[in-house]
C-alpha cells in the first residue's frame, strides 16, 4: 500500500464517519440543543411577561389606592360639611326658639304688667271713691282733710 492507497482509505473512513456523525449523532444533540435554546427562550418570555403583568398589577393598585384615597377624601369633606351644615341648623333653630322665648316671655310679662296696671287702677279709683266718701261726710275741714289724705297715701 501506498501512501496514497492509504490517504484515500482514511479519507474514505473520515468521510464515513462524518457522514455517520451528520446522519446519526448529530441531529439529536442539535434537536436537544434546539428544544434546550427554545426552553431557555421560552423562559425568558415567560419571565419578561411576568414582569409586564406585575408592572400592570402594580400599576393597577396604584390606581385603585389613588381612586380610593381620593374617594375617601371626598367623603371625608362630605361629612365634615354635613355636619358643618347641622351645627349652622341647630344653632339656627336653638336661636330661633330662644327669640320665640324671649317673645313669649315678653308678651308675658306684657300681660301682666297690663294687668298689674289694671288692678292698680281698680285699687286707685276704689280707694279714691273711698277717701272722697270720707272727705264729703265730715265737714270741710283742712286739718280733717289733710290727714285723710294721709291716710290715703299709706293705703296706697
Amino acid at each position: 500500500m501506498s501512501i496514497n492507497a492509504t490517504f484515500f482509505a482514511q479519507l474514505v473512513v473520515f468521510f464515513v464517519l462524518v457522514f455517520f456523525t451528520m446522519k446519526f449523532v448529530w441531529p439529536p444533540i442539535a434537536q436537544a440543543l434546539d428544544e434546550r435554546a427554545q426552553k431557555i427562550a421560552d423562559g425568558l418570555s415567560a419571565a419578561d411577561k411576568a414582569k409586564s403583568e406585575l408592572a400592570s398589577a402594580n400599576k393597577r393598585v396604584e390606581d385603585e389606592l389613588a381612586k380610593s384615597r381620593s374617594e375617601s377624601a371626598v367623603r371625608l369633606a362630605d361629612a365634615e360639611r354635613r355636619a358643618q351644615a347641622i351645627v349652622e341648623e341647630a344653632k339656627s333653630k336653638a336661636t330661633e326658639e330662644g327669640n320665640k322665648i324671649i317673645a313669649a316671655a315678653k308678651v308675658e310679662a306684657e300681660q301682666q304688667t297690663v294687668k298689674a296696671r289694671e288692678t292698680l287702677r281698680e285699687q286707685v279709683a276704689a280707694l279714691a271713691v273711698k277717701g272722697a266718701e270720707q272727705i264729703l261726710r265730715k265737714e270741710v275741714n283742712a286739718g280733717v282733710h289733710a290727714d285723710l289724705l294721709g291716710r290715703l297715701k299709706t293705703e296706697l
